[in-house]
């Protein structure tokens, strides 16, 4: 283990670990955990890492109580009534790693594409998220996993435009005139890039929402633009149509650094003011100005988020808004230009570390995690054994009840690897303790800034907790696979995610490699000690790396038409694709549910993480469906009542809030609540459907028409919530037996 590194603590008899937050979040901040007798007292926010400038979220300042919350399950625990019941005893390590190993084997002697992983950024880290999982799958054959879940639209339409998930500093924002916070709550899911929004803004910056939700952040900018979900591609297309009606293009910057003008100004002219109002629900005049403005406060700045990619067009919608700074020449600025992730500018070396080699030359189907439900039904052959971590898709895959159905098979082996009892959890043959953030080592790049940033062990891990490391280690020595890169600790694993010639890699990482030789294991290991001594360390990139082009696509140029989607013989110039659900593309449909639901999360919760915290629990209160006055009026519903929302797919109980900030026509449905502490054990999920976006293979979470009506069982909240938090207790209960 590398040797922590204390920063300075005012209390002698403390110490004072530097780590990093692992969930789902662009901030990925860095945290100091006070350390006083081996017990942590304090998680606070780094206050000398520029992106993290000592402030965390209000979920993670409350991380302590995840980390020591009574519900922890500290022991393996093995299934021994009905699936989805919750109950378990608790065993030994030892029993449950060779019982899982014998199954897992006798499911591979049949076919190992039989056995599928699943998992996702519950912890984002190379080590605990990206690496030895997959490289126990991958030496297994299993199925490959199409991770889908939340960012691949995006991502995909972001490669096929600029060549990767590359784009502005985050810390440059507070120097931009003008920003578009575009399908993004900020004050929910990015405190920091809001905090250099409101610092533009004090040095005279415009802030721009486009929503259709007027939420929280866009409350708080100087416009709100409220269009209908699904209709971003649309806007940006009569975005483009104005930049060029009102001769606002840099046409030097477009010449030198841009492939496929002219196409995409052909499709952008039928896209007039009016057409755009007419699609989106908004004033022409909005559009006419809103492109002028785009034009001249220069330099202008786009943040996207992923709320905007979760419909039939969201990768196309995302190829549309990413090619709007290149048409004003944006990218000359570092203040100016696009942001949505930053993932691809770290330069990863995946293949070092998660070892595709380890196939052995074996192709593997691929099973798209966003339609689980039906894999889990109806693939062929058939799944017949799952390994569940860093998830819990009984909360957050589309179409519930089908996720649901399919973990319920009695016929399935599934193995969860998890901190909780959650509604995953309870449909396992076999829960195995894992380690919270505090208790092992990781290494986090961000799809949010620019910054690598480490995490050290502050604290011994709870009971028999394990890091998901050492679980797959455990799992490779008891199957036989003697490959070393199975045996590995979590630095080596660590040091195999960065390449040591990349000119991108942190000066003081750079620096000590080269004193290491330069290359090689021991260089690599160098490096890494280096960037744990300090905590985290930026990459070695240009403010403005696009000022003069150089984007990472075939071309080199930011690529209106893309050369990739043209060589698998698809468009290869973005467009506007309707919502699968609307009252334009499915008019029957709409009339038997005419309102579009979006279900943004909810401030206090990370996907499904946090919910079962108590105090963010009740911060929350309950799940709520929030409606338009004229909508609610119609259905003769009242605020506060319990409604419920359905449609063909399922329904889902919530608190009604009547609320003028949701456009008429849209209800916003806060998520993500594990079912069983939801009314009626269902959430979000139950009506949200496995169709896949344009681009990028992704959920459709925000292309979801329902009908919202009275539920005439008031108690039914108070009943289901009281028996899904007793259940967890009595889950969690049995494992205080010792395990031999």
């Amino acid at each position: 283990m590398t040797d922590i590194a204390p920063v300075h603590a005012k209390n002698p008899a403390e110490i004072v670990v530097r780590g990093a937050c692992p969930h789902d979040c662009p901030d990925t901040c860095a945290l100091r955990v006070t350390v006083r007798d081996g017990r942590a007292v304090k998680v606070a926010g780094d206050p000398d890492h520029p992106p993290t400038d000592g402030v965390l979220c209000t979920k993670v300042s409350r991380y302590l109580e995840r980390v020591y919350s009574p519900d922890r399950i500290t022991v393996p625990l093995r299934r021994v009534g009905p699936k989805g019941s919750g109950h378990f005893e608790p065993a030994t390590w030892e029993a449950a790693i060779a019982d899982i190993a014998q199954r897992l084997g006798a499911v591979a002697q049949r076919d190992p594409q039989r056995i599928v992983p699943y998992s996702y950024a519950g912890t984002m880290g190379m080590v605990q998220g990206d690496g030895m999982g997959q490289r126990f799958f991958h030496k297994l054959g299993a199925s490959l996993l199409d991770r889908t879940i939340c960012s691949s639209p995006g991502i995909h339409g972001l490669t096929y435009t600029l060549g990767g998930a590359v784009g502005m500093d985050m810390e440059r924002f507070a120097q931009s005139r003008l920003i578009l916070i575009w399908g993004s709550n900020p004050i929910t899911s990015s405190v920091h890039f809001w905090s250099l929004a409101q610092q533009a803004r004090r040095q005279g910056a415009k802030l721009i929402c486009i929503d259709p939700y007027r939420t929280a952040t866009a409350e708080r900018c100087d416009q709100h633009i409220a269009l209908r979900p699904g209709t971003d591609g649309a806007l940006a297309l009569g975005l483009m149509q104005q930049l060029i009606a009102q001769d606002l293009i840099d046409r030097d910057w477009v010449a030198q650094h841009t492939v496929g003008f002219e196409a995409l100004a052909a499709r952008a002219a039928a896209w007039t003011p009016e057409r755009v109002a007419r699609t989106c629900g908004i004033r022409a005049q909005e559009v006419i100005d809103l492109a002028r403005e785009y034009g001249t406060l220069a330099p202008a700045a786009i943040r996207l988020n992923y709320g905007m990619q979760r419909t039939r067009g969201g990768g196309n919608a995302v190829r549309l808004v990413a090619s709007l700074p290149a048409l004003i020449g944006a990218w000359r600025h570092a203040a100016g230009g696009v942001l949505l992730s930053a993932s691809s500018h770290y330069g990863v070396d995946f293949e070092g570390l998660q070892r595709p080699d380890l196939l052995a030359g074996r192709r593997p189907r691929t099973i798209n995690m966003s339609s689980i439900g039906d894999a889990l039904l109806q693939a062929d052959p058939p799944i017949e054994a799952i390994v569940v971590w860093n998830s819990n898709p009984l909360a957050v895959a589309p179409e519930s009840a089908k996720v649901r159905a399919g973990f319920q098979r009695e016929d399935l082996f599934t193995v969860v690897i998890e901190q909780f009892m959650t509604d995953t959890a309870d449909h396992a043959d076999w829960v195995l303790p894992a380690t919270t953030q505090l208790e092992h080592f990781d290494l986090h790049k961000t799809y949010g800034h620019r910054w690598w940033v480490v995490n050290t062990p502050a604290i011994a891990p709870q009971g028999q907790a394990l890091p998901n490391s050492e679980v797959f280690r455990r799992l490779s020595a008891a199957m036989g696979f003697d490959d070393p890169c199975l045996h590995e600790s979590d630095e080596a694993v660590a040091a195999s995610a960065y390449r040591l010639d990349d000119a991108r890699l942190p000066v003081l990482m750079a620096h000590a490699a080269a004193g290491a030789g330069g290359r090689g294991p021991q260089a690599a290991r160098a490096a890494l000690d280096a960037i744990v001594q300090r905590g985290y360390a930026k990459l070695n990139i240009p403010e403005a790396p696009f000022a003069q082009g150089g984007f990472p696509t075939p071309s080199g140029k930011v690529e209106f038409e893309s050369s990739l989607l043209r060589a698998l013989g698809q468009d290869p110039l973005p467009d506007f694709v309707p919502p699968y659900e609307s009252a334009e593309s499915a008019p029957e449909l709409a009339a038997r549910y005419p309102l579009a639901m979006i279900s943004p999360p909810a401030r206090h919760f990370m996907n499904s993480t946090f919910v079962n915290i108590a105090s963010l629990r009740a911060a929350e209160r309950e799940p709520f469906i929030d409606m338009h006055p004229e909508d609610a009026a119609a259905r003769g519903l009242q605020e506060g009542a319990l409604v419920r929302a359905v449609n063909d797919r399922g329904a889902f109980l919530a608190r009604l809030r009547v609320d003028a900030r949701v456009r008429p026509g849209v209800v916003a449905a806060w998520g993500v609540w594990w079912p069983k502490l939801a009314p009626g054990g269902h959430n979000v999920n139950a009506v949200t459907s496995q169709r896949l976006t344009d681009i990028g293979r992704g959920p459709t979470f925000y292309d979801c028409l329902v009908e919202v009506v009275a539920h005439e069982a008031s108690d039914v909240q108070g009943d289901a919530v009281s028996a899904g938090a007793s259940g967890h207790r009595a889950a969690v209960s049995r494992q205080t037996g010792a395990a031999g």
